[in-house]
């Protein structure tokens, strides 16, 4: 395990120092705990950032998944009591054609995670064994800036320490309250994800009763594992899923599932600014809400962005063509 992630440990450490001498370039105190902890926010930002264009599948992977539920189920229930060997190779074909025809697999919602995973356990082991152990130096991790970390605090507690190690309350208050705050923001990503932006045929069925276990059961993990997690790891997590809340919030805001309550306030939104550019030119705001409607039902279609023509202006009627005037007057 060490040989496997010491690249990782090696990147997260000079990165977590990169934005510690950005803060103290700024002008931030080099030993505060401020600083040490905005620098592990720092490692959020760059991270994710990296990560946008897997977030963007995963979205577009897991709206699939909910919206081919009922299709998926009517193959289960196709199939359900076979036991034979054709049976199941049937079933599995049909699933996996379900997926190649919607683009879409239940691994690929899980990427950015899977991604995260490695980083978290990375960033674990730096702030467990070179700032809270004995491993020493690490890339610009430098024994000079260990011991600066060692000391720093944030209101009493030191990154390297949890909820369960650690001496005075400081250092339990604070781990209560990331662990709170870490398990509110997975609650609410989850709820936003599957309540607001999923059509209600797919708020019915084996799947979304597993994403409604999921909803819950997620942050109750954190409840029971977070009191183990240093305090720079909450820090980590609890910054993470904010990213994550309004990352999410700008792609369902901008681009919701068809069917969902989401699309249904995304075209009020899309209608009422309609509404007022049309008020201020002077059009009927109904003709030109049903013009950019229409336009954007092309949109989607074609994947390409087209100008509504415009009506002209009060209802005028287009000029008569002029008379022929190669005709001989009787």
């Amino acid at each position: 395990m060490d040989t496997l992630l010491y690249p990782l440990e090696w990147v997260v450490a000079n990165i977590v120092v990169i934005w510690h001498q950005i803060w103290s370039f700024i002008g931030l105190d080099p030993a505060s705990g401020v600083t040490w902890a905005l620098a592990i926010v720092g490692l959020v930002v760059t991270i994710r950032a990296a990560l946008i264009p897997l977030f963007v599948k995963q979205i577009k992977a897991s709206r699939a998944m909910q919206m081919i539920a009922p299709d998926l189920k009517k193959v289960q229930d196709k199939y359900k009591g076979k036991k034979d060997q054709a049976s199941r190779e049937a079933m599995s074909r049909e699933t996996m054609e379900l997926y190649a025809k919607h683009k879409t697999n239940p691994f690929a919602s899980c990427l950015p995670m899977l991604v995260q995973a490695p980083i978290f356990f990375a960033l674990f082991r730096v702030l467990n064994y070179n700032l809270g152990g004995d491993n020493g130096p690490i890339g610009l991790l430098s024994q000079e800036l260990i011991d600066q970390a060692r000391d720093a605090t944030l209101l009493g507690a030191h990154l390297s320490e949890t909820f369960f190690n650690s001496e005075g309350m400081s250092a339990k208050i604070v781990s209560a309250l990331l662990i709170v705050a870490m398990v509110a923001t997975t609650f609410i990503t989850q709820h936003q994800l599957t309540r607001k932006n999923l059509p209600a045929s797919a708020l019915e069925g084996p799947m979304a009763q597993q994403q409604k276990i999921l909803m819950y059961a997620l942050p109750f993990i954190f409840v029971i594992t977070g009191p183990n997690f240093p305090v720079g790891v909450l820090i980590y997590w609890t910054t993470t899923n904010l990213w994550t809340l309004g990352q999410q919030w700008y792609v369902i805001r901008n681009n919701p599932t068809p069917g969902s309550e989401a699309e249904r306030i995304h075209k009020e939104r899309l209608a009422a600014k309609a509404a007022k550019r049309a008020e201020r030119r002077g059009e009927d705001p109904t003709a030109v809400i049903e013009a950019e409607a229409v336009v954007e039902e092309e949109t989607k279609r074609s994947g390409q962005r087209q100008q509504p023509k415009r009506k002209n202006r009060g209802g005028s009627k287009p000029q008569a063509l002029p008379a022929d005037d190669t005709k001989d007057e009787s």
